[in-house]
C-alpha cells in the first residue's frame, strides 16, 4: 500500500520548495507532481498542426517521494504515515493512519 496518494495535501521538506504546501495531483514511481510546487519555465516551439501556440509556459515537475511529508490537518505539521488493519463487516481492511495520534487519514 502506497503512503502518499492523489489528492493528499503535503508539505514539502526539502529543496527549493520547503515549507509549502499543496495537494498531489499524480503519484509517478517514486515521485510525486505536487500542484503549484517545482514549477519551470520550458521553452514551447510553436506546432501549428497540433494548435500548440509557441512560446514559454509554466510546467510542474516530479518531486521526489522522500522530499515530500503529508500533512496533519489537525497541527497543520508534517506527519508520517502508519498501516492499520481495521475490521469492517467481517473483512480485514488496511488504512492509513497519522503516527503522531492515530487517527484515519481520509476519513
Amino acid at each position: 500500500m502506497q503512503k502518499i496518494l492523489k489528492g493528499d495535501q503535503v508539505i514539502v521538506i526539502a529543496g527549493k520548495d520547503k515549507g509549502k504546501k499543496g495537494a498531489v495531483i499524480q503519484v509517478l514511481d517514486g515521485k510525486v507532481i505536487v500542484e503549484g510546487l517545482n514549477v519551470v519555465k520550458k521553452h514551447q516551439k510553436p506546432n501549428p498542426m497540433r494548435n500548440i501556440a509557441g512560446g514559454i509556459t509554466l510546467k510542474a515537475m516530479p518531486l521526489d517521494i522522500s522530499n515530500v511529508a503529508i500533512l496533519n490537518p489537525e497541527t497543520q505539521k508534517a506527519d508520517r504515515v502508519g498501516i492499520k488493519e481495521v475490521e469492517e463487516n467481517g473483512k480485514v481492511k488496511r488504512v492509513r493512519v497519522y503516527k503522531s495520534n492515530g487517527a484515519q487519514i481520509g476519513a
